[in-house]
């Protein structure tokens, strides 16, 4: 094909002279048409004595009047991506995006999700293996997170339980923040995790994990932040709330999932206390980790890469979180 220029425009076909009137005349007698043919029908079907032929005429005369403003409307009245990267629709979508938050019994409510590790961190050692201020010493910025013996990370199974954690609480009304969702190339650290938080003035803050045992140790358990104050880290306000927060979603969790509480932590209870975690000591504001079982146990794995039981999961801390902040 031979270029032939910016400016080039092909010829045209000359217009026949009536193109134009007859055009128009078709265009104005076509509506005139449809609706000649909308009253016909309803005269015709008006023995039926109960004005349903009338209804469905209103009704299909509407239906016309709809799609036509459709199809004229600009783009940006028409249904576009949501917040959470998915086609809006009348039926919604599995991420809760069609359920605006503050419409429900957690209106004005703020709940971060801190989905643990990062799909990319390993792609990025040096980053990760940095060390960062946890108030109390330095640790790694983060990890890799674990995995099952058969390859299903860590980072897999908390973006995948947080999405549906996210889910639910928006139907509840609840606004509900992200630290990271897999649209990073790693990270964030540990102290950045726990400054999102504050800085989102969170009602509640929980962090999804799973966790990297020997076999034969089976069981969720919660985390809950000692009494710290050391540096910038001072857990005392936040203390006695964060416990809370964590047996209420322990309680959920079990009552949803079928537990078991851990065999290897906590002493039955599924509860434990620790002082070593940057993203507890630098919190300000209600949080708890949740270790949802052993990814490394045949059991616990068996659970953990199945959705359904992840759907159970999220329900549980969701019901733990819900019950926590109408108190």
């Amino acid at each position: 094909m031979s270029y032939v220029g910016p400016d080039f425009e092909p010829p045209r076909p000359p217009r026949h002279p009536l193109r134009g009137p007859l055009t128009v005349a078709v265009a104005a007698l076509v509506p005139g048409a449809l609706v000649g043919w909308l009253v016909w029908q309803a005269v015709g079907d008006s023995d039926d004595g109960d004005g349903s032929a009338a209804a469905r005429t209103s009704a299909s005369a509407g239906a016309s009047a709809s799609a036509s403003a459709s199809a004229s409307a600009p783009s940006s009245e028409l249904p576009g991506p949501s917040e959470d990267g998915k086609e809006q629709s009348g039926g919604g979508d599995e991420s809760g995006a069609s359920a605006p938050a503050g419409s429900g019994p957690l209106k004005g409510k703020v709940v971060v999700i801190d989905p643990g590790h990062n799909p990319g961190n390993f792609r990025h050692p040096s980053d990760i293996n940095r060390k960062v201020n946890i108030g109390t010493n330095w640790k790694e910025c983060d990890t890799t997170g674990t995995s099952t013996n058969a390859g299903y990370t860590e980072a897999e199974f908390t973006l995948d339980v947080s999405h549906r954690l996210r889910a639910i609480l928006k139907k509840e009304g609840a606004t509900v923040k992200f630290t990271q969702d897999g649209d990073r190339a790693w990270g964030p650290c540990v102290d950045e995790r726990a400054e999102i938080g504050n800085k989102a003035g969170a009602d509640a803050v929980v962090s999804i994990h799973a966790d990297g045992s020997a076999a034969g140790n089976r069981g969720f358990h919660v985390i809950l932040p000692g009494s710290v104050h050391s540096g910038a880290a001072d857990t005392r306000p936040i203390v006695a709330s964060s416990r809370a927060l964590g047996e209420r979603i322990a309680g959920g969790f079990l009552r949803t999932t079928g537990g078991p509480p851990s065999n290897y932590i906590g002493d039955g209870t599924g509860l434990d206390v620790r002082k070593d975690l940057g993203g507890l000591n630098l919190s300000t504001v209600p949080k708890v980790f949740i270790e949802c079982g052993n990814m490394r146990d045949t059991k616990d794995s068996a659970q953990l890469t199945s959705g359904t039981w992840r759907q159970k999961a999220a329900e549980g801390i969701s019901e733990g979180i819900v019950s926590f902040l109408r108190g």
